[in-house]
């Protein structure tokens, strides 16, 4: 697994919408696919960065962090 997620892209009219199933909240819209891709890539490091944030807010001081990785 690397930093890769589903985009699922519908065309409605001259715009097309997106969304990914594993972030929800996770929409992006263009007037092509390459720009909705775009968007919606935006939409997930925001939505990523807030939840890294958010989580991160309980930790207790004097608890030790590190890093795990994953593929």
């Amino acid at each position: 697994m690397r930093n890769e997620f589903t985009a699922v892209i519908e065309q409605d009219g001259e715009w097309y919408i997106g969304y990914c199933p594993e972030i929800p909240g996770a929409n992006g819209q263009g007037r092509s696919r390459e720009e909705c891709l775009q968007s919606l890539a935006s939409a997930i490091e925001l939505i990523l960065e807030d939840r890294r944030e958010e989580g991160l807010r309980g930790v207790p001081k004097d608890a030790v962090r590190d890093v795990v990785k994953i593929g």
